[in-house]
């Protein structure tokens, strides 16, 4: 009797292990990273140099409730949502892009 239950307890753990591997793999990463973006985008401010999700570089002129004013150049500025600002840039990255 004994034999016979531990062959219907195997599928239980195994559809388990399945959850748990889904979880730690997929699931919790993802999480992560959209946690450390959402901190990213609420500690925007004048004067950032950040890069667009579109490989934009610019620097931050004025930020607003869901939306960035970005300068790109001289007398080109963008107004852009924040949430598709992918990374913010060291100081100076700017300067040295454009001297290459």
């Amino acid at each position: 009797m004994n034999e016979a239950a531990a062959p219907t307890f195997f599928p239980f753990l195994m559809l388990l292990f399945f959850f748990l591997f889904v979880y730690f793999m997929t699931i919790r990463p993802q999480q992560k990273r959209k946690k450390e973006h959402d901190a990213l985008v609420a500690a925007l401010k004048k004067g950032d140099e950040v890069m667009t999700s579109s490989g934009i570089v610019g620097k931050i002129e004025n930020v607003k409730d869901r939306y960035v004013l970005i300068r790109l150049g001289d007398n080109v500025t963008i107004n852009m949502q924040k949430e598709f600002i992918s990374s913010l840039l060291p100081k100076g990255t700017i300067n040295n892009i454009e001297t290459q």
